[in-house]
């Protein structure tokens, strides 16, 4: 497990730059109450993001994931089965249409 967050700790270093955009709209509670972490170990996976009291994962998707749709798969079905929501983003979206891509995140943070 200490591997797990080491490496999550080196991702953090080298966040995309949708990841960063991203972080500087959700970091310190600006949504409301809610607190996300990024780069956390979860169930054998790093996330991108995640709000643990809203049991909440927020993923960004670059390119790279086109040729790795069957473990996005596998690995959106464990978080799911220790009870997370999933919420899947590309790129461009966060980059483009930030305030679309916040609008879901709250609305699924409202949710829980």
């Amino acid at each position: 497990m200490k591997e797990k967050w080491k490496r999550a700790r080196q991702l953090r270093c080298a966040s995309t730059d949708a990841e960063r955009h991203l972080w500087q709209h959700i970091r310190h509670k600006n949504l409301a109450v809610h607190k996300f972490r990024r780069q956390y170990p979860i169930a054998g996976y790093i996330v991108d993001f995640v709000c643990l009291s809203a049991m909440l994962v927020v993923e960004i998707d670059g390119g790279q994931h086109l040729d790795a749709l069957e473990y996005d798969a596998a690995r959106t079905s464990a978080l799911e089965a220790r009870g997370f929501r999933v919420l899947r983003f590309w790129n461009d979206e966060v980059l483009l249409r930030t305030e679309d891509v916040l609008d879901v995140i709250w609305r699924n943070l409202a949710e829980r």
